[in-house]
């Protein structure tokens, strides 16, 4: 009996240390969507994250996520790191008004931006099926 539940306790340890963790890791970036034609969060946005290769001028991608209920995505680029560059966030924004039966003449929604601080970087986008805007929050 010991020998069975002595690997579940060390399981349960490890997975909790794990979840620790990641609680207590700062982010340096975060977005969020806010659809202005219905006034509320875009929650299941597809949001891509490229840096920009400056030595190939080529966009690579280094994350991706999904956001939440609250139309937000606020665990990229881990703090600490050297996360000077360009970047693009790529949002996924006509499987999200298809499933609200809108057209858009927007595919998608590309955001380019520099970090070129030790500071959070939040960069929002609000949208609508035809516009959308952005801007630097906190």
């Amino acid at each position: 009996m010991i020998k069975f539940i002595l690997p579940l306790i060390a399981v349960f340890i490890a997975t909790s240390s794990l979840v620790e963790a990641k609680e207590n890791v700062k982010y340096q970036l975060s977005t969020h969507i806010l659809d202005i034609s219905s006034g509320k969060p875009a929650a299941g946005v597809e949001v891509r994250l490229f840096r920009l290769n400056t030595a190939s001028n080529i966009w690579e991608e280094i994350d991706k996520g999904i956001t939440d209920n609250n139309g937000r995505i606020a665990d990229f680029l881990p703090e600490g790191k050297d996360n000077f560059g360009i970047y693009k966030l790529n949002f996924a924004t006509l499987p999200y008004f298809a499933k609200k039966n809108m057209a858009s003449i927007y595919p998608y929604v590309e955001i380019v931006f520099q970090i070129d601080e030790n500071t959070h970087y939040h960069i929002p986008l609000t949208m609508s099926a035809n516009g959308y805007s952005t801007y630097r929050g906190n």
